[in-house]
């Protein structure tokens, strides 16, 4: 499935981010964009996922649906995280501050790049053999 193979690839450079020089405004740049295209991918690999499942729920646009949906198929969807990571990712159009920024990379990670491997974990686990044809 093209959609995790994107999810999977983008999380391993995000994944990286702890390595990276976050005194520099440039890279926390680039790992905020990065986080936002994360959950882009999350939240549209959750989709397809729920299409395959066959929940209506699946046919909404809306993040917030998907992802309070996929918290009720799958025990392993923290929605507090995912819901708080929805706002960060919109609040961060607005972040000017450069210890805002450097807040938020900080949260991103010690927070959602592990709360997206976790995800990543469990999708394997549930969906390995079948991922390649969905």
């Amino acid at each position: 499935m093209k959609k995790y193979e994107n999810f999977c690839s983008n999380l391993a450079v995000l994944a990286s981010a702890g390595k990276e020089d976050l005194d520099n405004e440039f890279i926390l740049s680039g790992i905020i964009n990065k986080f936002s295209l994360q959950f882009e991918l999350t939240w549209k690999l959750l989709k397809e996922l729920l299409k395959y499942e066959g929940r209506n729920a699946a046919h909404s646009g809306s993040p917030r649906e998907i992802i309070k949906e996929a918290y009720a198929v799958y025990d392993f969807v923290d929605p507090d995280i995912f819901l708080v990571m929805l706002r960060d990712r919109n609040d961060m159009t607005h972040l000017y501050d450069g210890k805002a920024a450097k807040r938020l990379v900080t949260k991103i990670i010690q927070v959602y790049i592990p709360a997206f491997q976790n995800l990543k974990k469990h999708i394997d686990e549930q969906y390995g053999d079948i991922l390649p044809g969905l």
